[in-house]
């Protein structure tokens, strides 16, 4: 671990022992018939496959509370720009119109990374599903061995 531990707090780590003797492929190495082989790549499958579900939910839970607070923030935006609108209407000074650009360019902002969030989502929702179509493969197929 370096000198970043209290930032990547939430982040589990995984360590491997790997056997030189096996390191080079070899014939006996390539075939499947040592079951302790097949159950140590399984156990590793598992250990990897539920660490990246873990991170994925991770990151999922909190994409979902940014798209959230970015609803928020934009909902907040429009009231703010019809006040504006309605201010603009009463008193059109030149100080008043530039302040409505700024909140006009904020709001057409957040709209963008709403939408690249909104896409960020849905990309981390179909890894998950890959995921989770894969170890159910995985389970299927290892249950009819």
């Amino acid at each position: 671990k370096g000198s970043n531990d209290d930032d990547n707090a939430t982040i589990s780590d995984v360590s491997v022992e790997v056997n030189p003797s096996n390191s080079s492929p070899t014939p006996d190495s390539q075939s499947n018939n040592d079951p302790s082989d097949n159950d140590s790549t399984e156990a590793l499958a598992k250990a990897l496959s539920s660490m990246l579900t873990s991170l994925i939910k991770d990151f999922d839970s909190k994409a979902h509370d940014t798209l959230t607070s970015q609803d928020l923030l934009s909902s907040s935006i429009d009231r703010l720009t019809r006040e504006l609108d309605q201010l603009l209407e009463d008193a059109p000074l030149p100080f008043i119109m530039q302040h409505a650009a700024k909140f006009s360019n904020v709001r057409k902002r957040v709209f963008s990374l709403n939408l690249l969030l909104k896409s960020i989502q849905r990309r981390i929702d179909n890894i998950d599903r890959m995921l989770s179509m894969g170890l159910q493969h995985e389970k299927t197929v290892t249950e009819d061995s």
